[in-house]
């Protein structure tokens, strides 16, 4: 698949050299070829204009012709080719009002970070550096091309990239460029709720995300973006559960527990499960202990308005507010009824939620037994499925004389448990039940009989 991704990118520029104009791979992709990591998607930088490009290639789609970038679609691959450029002022903290097309040195000037800011020719071989990329790259820092203040100033995200950067790459930051990220972060609401979350996603998915986390907080940009989680900083909890210290430390110490592959629902999870703690904190003088009483349900509130604030799809927010909200219910798991038992079991984001109840319990009190029963119970209960093919229906409900309503649900349920729990076995057995339990109205025998 690279090797594919490379030849057609390849060819794009020896398409645009032929023609006569200069092309060049741009940005991260020369970054990631420079470090032995296949690039996942190639952008072209070329003196050709965006019209010339088009006439170019069959297949072209303009994403941004006034910045003079058009999407070259070659079979299953799309290409970004943007022309050389010099950005007019930016009065958004996003967007330049204005480009000019210029050379490749002006068009590296312009670009985020050193290690962004190089060009690669795929025909002659060689690397093009107007900025000192590839010293960077060698000496793993993360340094802002130019003033780091006015790159900033330009767009306000860049802070965000910063911290992705450093994080993901695993770089130190440059003093002159984190003391700019530190001195802009509280700007950074200039940015759009949809591009910050675009930023949090990559830096918490990514396996250094507890170093990114580290740097969204010293840099103050955590602050700004999630306040709640600034709020847990102080929050102190009861020390035979949690000898690790305040809610803040032992939500960074979970994020060092998970593994490096994780699902979003999961690692917001971890970020929010106790969020509702620092509001919910009382202390009783009679038995000196600190309780958080209903910290999961408020938290579980508190959870869907930030990820609505930060534009998380739907998908995303129910099943992090179910985690959130179903955490500390696994203390509970083994005195349920198995019916109960399988139900909470077979909800779609229990494996989420039965990981975020190991790096809870390790993180803080060390106590696994429940996790162990529950992966006990999970290989017993392996066999057949937790929740197998319904014994009755509702039209088997109507042919013994029940009509619609509220009532059918209660009858299945009863019906449902006792068949996770192996009472009921068939049909037949559950017609019997049924009748003997839940007698049709004006069936019941006479009183006195």
């Amino acid at each position: 698949m690279s090797e594919t991704l490379e030849k057609q990118a390849r060819f794009v520029v020896e398409q645009l050299r032929a023609a006569g104009f200069t092309a060049y791979y741009a940005g991260g992709c020369v970054r990631d070829m420079l470090r032995g990591v296949p690039p996942h998607d190639y952008d072209v930088a070329t003196d050709a204009r965006p019209e010339q490009v088009q006439r170019l290639f069959p297949r072209t789609v303009s994403v941004g012709a006034h910045f003079g970038v058009v999407c070259v679609l070659l079979g299953e691959f799309s290409f970004e080719v943007a022309s050389f450029r010099a950005d007019g002022l930016y009065l958004d903290g996003r967007h330049p009002e204005s480009v000019t097309f210029s050379s490749p040195q002006e068009d590296a000037a312009r670009r985020d970070f050193t290690v962004n800011g190089m060009f690669y020719d795929p025909v002659e071989s060689r690397v093009i550096d107007f900025v000192g990329g590839q010293r960077d790259l060698e000496g793993k820092v993360l340094r802002a091309i130019g003033d780091p203040a006015q790159r900033f100033k330009e767009d306000r995200l860049r802070m965000l990239r910063a911290v992705r950067f450093a994080a993901v790459l695993r770089f130190d930051v440059d003093p002159a460029t984190w003391h700019a990220v530190r001195g802009a972060s509280a700007q950074i609401h200039e940015v759009s709720a949809e591009r910050i979350r675009e930023e949090l996603v990559k830096i918490f998915l990514c396996p250094q995300r507890v170093r990114g986390f580290d740097l969204l907080d010293e840099s103050g940009l955590m602050k700004e973006i999630l306040p709640e989680i600034e709020a847990l900083k102080g929050c102190e909890q009861p020390p035979e559960f949690h000898p690790e210290g305040d809610v803040f430390v032992h939500t960074r110490l979970m994020l060092e527990l998970l593994p490096e592959t994780v699902s979003l629902p999961l690692v917001l999870a971890v970020l929010f499960h106790d969020i509702g703690k620092p509001a919910t904190y009382s202390f009783d003088p009679v038995d000196r202990r600190i309780r958080f009483s209903g910290h999961d349900k408020l938290g579980a509130e508190m959870t869907e308005a930030i990820l609505s604030r930060l534009r998380f799809s739907r998908r995303e927010i129910e099943a992090t507010v179910e985690a959130v909200a179903q955490h500390m219910v696994f203390k509970d798991v083994q005195q349920m009824r198995v019916s109960k038992l399988k139900r909470f079991m077979a909800r779609p984001g229990f494996e989420d939620e039965i990981e975020l109840h190991r790096v809870d319990c390790t993180s803080s009190h060390g106590m696994l037994d429940n996790y162990h029963f529950l992966k006990a119970k999970r290989e017993e209960f392996a066999q057949e499925p937790l929740i197998p093919p319904p014994l009755l229906t509702g039209r088997d409900l109507i042919a013994l004389g029940f009509k619609p309503g509220p009532r059918f649900k209660e009858i299945l349920e009863a019906v449902q448990s006792r068949q996770l729990e192996g009472t009921l076995t068939d049909g037949d057995a559950a017609l019997a039940f049924v009748r003997e339990t839940f007698p049709v109205a004006g069936t019941e025998p006479p009183v006195g009989e």
